[in-house]
Parts: C-alpha cells; structure tokens; sequence
C-alpha cells in the first residue's frame, strides 16, 4: 500500500494563512502525475508552525482532495505522547489511510522512551504507522533494534521512513524486520540505494515539483529497468541537491514560486532565500529544464 514516490506535500500559505484552495490543486495535479501517496503535516509542510486547528484542516483538504484515488499519510508526530495520540487520533477520524510518526524531538527520549512512545501511540488507533527516523532533526536515532520490536509488538506499525542516510543502519532495518517491514526512503538521493537493499519506495520532497519524474525512477527500478532508474536518478541528483541548499523547504517552495505552482510564502522561524543561493536554485531549475535564469 505504501509504496513508489510518496510526495511530502508543502503547506501553501498566503497572507499568512494556509491556501486552501491552493492546497487543493496541488493535491490533484500529484494524483494526476503519478504520485503514490501523500504525506500533509510533515517538515516540508512546516508542522511545526501550524496551531492544532491548521493541522487538522490541512490532513481533511488533503484527504478530501485525494478523493481515495491515493493514500494519505497523515504526518501527526510530536515530542509530547499525548499530542501525538490526539494528532493521530483526528486523523484516523477525518478518514487519513496511516500515520507518519516523527521520533520525539528536543527531548531525546532513550530507546526504551521510544519503544514507549511508539507502542501507545500505535495503540490508540487502528490505522496503520510509519515510523519517522531524522536524527539530524530529532537529536535522537530509533535503532533497528527497537524498530525491530515495535514492529513485533504492534501490529499497525508496518514501515519507516528512514532519514538517517545510513544504509548500513537502514539494512539492518531489513534484515531484522522482515520483507513485509516497509523501508521508505526519507532523503531524494537515496532513493535508488534504498530500492536496491530492499526498500519500497520515497517520500520526497523533490516530487513537489517533478512528480512523474520522481515515480517513474522508481517504477523502472520495480520493473528491473536498473540502467534507465540510474538514469533518472543521475538526472535527479543536481535537482536534488539544490532543494537542500538551505533548510528544507526553503529550496522547494522557493522552486514552486518560481514555477508559479504556489505562492513561495514561509513561516518564521524560516525566511527567504539568500541571493546567492537564490541564484543557485534558479541555476538547477534551469539546468533541468524547469525554468529560465
């Protein structure tokens, strides 16, 4: 079920409130494009500055919009356990497919802290959970070995998301989870490395704006289309690597202004692009096609 490019959905806003109608199109125009599943409330789509109320309103506009034509993965992680379990819980309420779960941040639980946290959030809904690995965000690593266990212990959680950009950690991940343990990349250029050890697919941030792009690399993958999914990622990679020039999603809303996909409004603590990288991005846009200097 969760599985191929999975989009981590920007949050557009406009005046300093969330486009909702903008939000909409957006979701259409991924359903259109090959996009597999779609993951609203995540860091790209700035969660962390969305009140409860914003949260909510943006997973029912995705849902809705997605019409059940493409799984939605609801992002309702936080570094509290009870705001996590009510997150999830509205979710699952408004009609979300499962759950993208952010290891606690700030905080730094221990491993068994994890376990717990995890455990009693998955026993608070039916639906299922993916795990979200970011130390470089969380200040915290979820070890194989207690994903291994909580994938044991509960029954509904069936993946993770994994940003650590460690394959050797992500392989272990395979090997004591077992092939129906969904291994997801969590960073665009690692996408083909993942595939090859076994993983299932993305949730991306550069199919925000390449979509089909992005699905097609990883269907050539699945078909054993080896040398045209290398291909694609190579084509990729310049793209890539220029939507985390600054903190995402900077790069990537900056990008869909650019594109007059969405207005490229930020949320402070982020702010605008410097000129220099501003110049980059318009640089990487260009190279790909996408747009003039």
């Amino acid at each position: 079920m969760f599985r191929g490019s999975i989009v981590a959905i920007v949050t557009p806003f406009r005046n300093g409130k969330i486009d909702e109608k903008k939000l909409k199109e957006l979701v259409k125009f991924h359903v259109k494009n090959g996009t597999a599943g779609i993951v609203p409330c995540g860091t790209t789509g700035e969660s962390a500055t969305l009140s409860w109320a914003e949260h909510e309103r943006v997973i029912e506009i995705t849902i809705e919009a997605a019409a059940g034509k493409v799984p939605v993965i609801a992002g309702t992680g936080s570094n509290s356990t009870d705001e996590a379990i009510m997150l999830t819980r509205q979710a699952a309420k408004a009609g979300a497919d499962a759950s993208l779960q952010v290891a606690p941040y700030y905080n730094r639980p221990t491993q068994n802290g994890l376990y717990a946290h995890f455990r009693a959030i998955a026993g608070s809904v039916d639906i299922p959970i993916i795990l979200y690995n970011i130390a470089s965000r969380t200040g915290v690593n979820i070890e194989p070995e207690t994903i291994s266990r909580l994938a044991c212990d509960c029954k509904n959680i069936v993946g993770v998301k994994e940003a650590s950009g460690n394959l050797e950690q992500m392989s272990r991940v395979k090997a004591l989870c077992g092939k129906d343990f969904d291994l997801i990349s969590g960073d665009d250029s690692l996408t083909l490395p993942v595939l090859s050890i076994g993983g299932v697919g993305v949730i991306s941030v550069v199919a925000n704006i390449v979509p089909r792009d992005v699905a097609s690399l990883v269907a050539e993958f699945e078909k054993g289309n080896i040398k045209k999914a290398t291909s694609l990622h190579y084509a990729l990679f310049p793209l890539i690597r220029a939507m985390f020039i600054e903190t995402n999603p900077i790069p990537v809303k900056t990008a869909m202004g650019i594109l007059n996909m969405c207005h490229p409004d930020l949320r402070l603590p982020l702010t605008a692009m410097s000129e220099d990288n501003l110049l980059r991005l318009r640089r990487a846009l260009k190279d790909y096609g996408l747009a003039k200097p």
